[in-house]
């Protein structure tokens, strides 16, 4: 069986379906299940074969579950989605693999680095990717910008804007990292998927323009293939220890073409939908190289200005 484990689905409903539709397109017998810590409230585990309930990643017996689940069901290939999970997983990447299952997940090096804000500025300087400058909280130049140095789901965030608005809250907040405002009618804010492969070689770029955002994950949102796509590959075309998908987020200023990056997510990104839409099918990518062994060449064969408009959509559970 070529069956997909997709921890912690949550509502990534889209997700699912995508990883579904493509074993379907490629003629592979194979199902799609998922893990939540609350299966009967994850609208993901609905749409998927089978739900699994699991305790929380960090929990000791975490790997051990997951490792069962995976044995019982012939799962071949974990797919995980949120951060905290990410450096569990590759830590015990080999012993899953030892069970022929393939976890895609980059190395811990390189998830160190993502994961901690701080490692991810000495990374963009590594890459030669400029990003906001560093500011000094005790000598501050305002406007100015402040989020914590291991955040995600765009909370905790802090745009100040004069002395009085640097509460002392916010300065004894030990996670904060502070750094130049962005001013967003100059500048353009970007999710860029990308796809590496088992190689650690880039296979394709596909920015996102983040028209709207809600809860921290693109609402509106469209595709460019613009000046971004030679600037990253120029520079991050290889990546020892990466692997899958990952989104980088950046700010893109189209008179001059600057751009100055965020932070990196080696996960699918909330929006990924989008690019998947836009013909740059990444799940078919891991399913060709970890399923069918297949070689992924470096692709632009994506659609340009494809607009994704968001809405919500109801899961409708009659229990008896």
């Amino acid at each position: 069986m070529n069956n997909i484990l997709i921890t912690s689905a949550g509502q990534r409903v889209t997700l699912v379906e995508i990883f579904k539709n493509t074993l379907k397109e490629l003629r592979l017998d194979g199902k799609v299940y998922t893990t939540d810590m609350n299966p009967r409230l994850s609208p993901a585990g609905y749409v998927s074969e089978k739900c699994f309930k699991v305790c929380r990643c960090t929990a000791p017996e975490y790997i051990d579950t997951l490792l069962e689940i995976c044995e019982k069901n012939g799962i071949r290939i974990i797919i995980p989605t949120i951060d905290t999970e990410l450096m569990v997983l590759a830590r015990d990447k080999r012993r899953f693999k030892e069970a022929g299952i393939d976890v895609i997940v980059s190395d811990e090096a390189f998830i160190k680095a993502c994961r901690d804000k701080r490692n991810t500025m000495e990374l963009f300087d590594k890459m030669n990717i400029a990003y906001p400058k560093p500011i000094d909280k005790f000598r501050p130049v305002f406007p100015l910008f402040a989020k914590p140095y291991d955040g995600s789901l765009s909370t905790n965030l802090h745009v100040i804007r004069s002395q009085e608005e640097m509460t002392e809250e916010i300065m004894s907040d030990p996670k904060l990292l502070f750094m130049q405002y962005v001013d967003p009618k100059v500048y353009k804010e970007f999710t860029v998927d990308l796809y590496y492969g088992k190689d650690y070689r880039l296979k394709c770029i596909v920015p996102r323009e983040r028209i709207k955002i809600r809860a921290g994950e693109i609402n509106k949102g469209i595709t460019r293939k613009n000046a971004i796509v030679p600037y990253l590959y120029e520079r991050m075309a290889t990546i020892p220890g990466a692997i899958g998908t990952m989104c980088i987020q950046l700010f893109y200023r189209e008179a001059d073409g600057e751009v100055l990056g965020i932070e990196i997510n080696p996960r699918f990104g909330g929006g990924y939908p989008l690019t998947y839409y836009a013909k740059a099918n990444y799940a078919e990518y891991i399913i060709r190289e970890y399923l069918l062994g297949e070689t992924i060449a470096y692709s632009e064969d994506w659609i340009d200005k494809t607009l994704m408009l968001r809405y919500d959509k109801d899961v409708i559970v009659y229990e008896k």
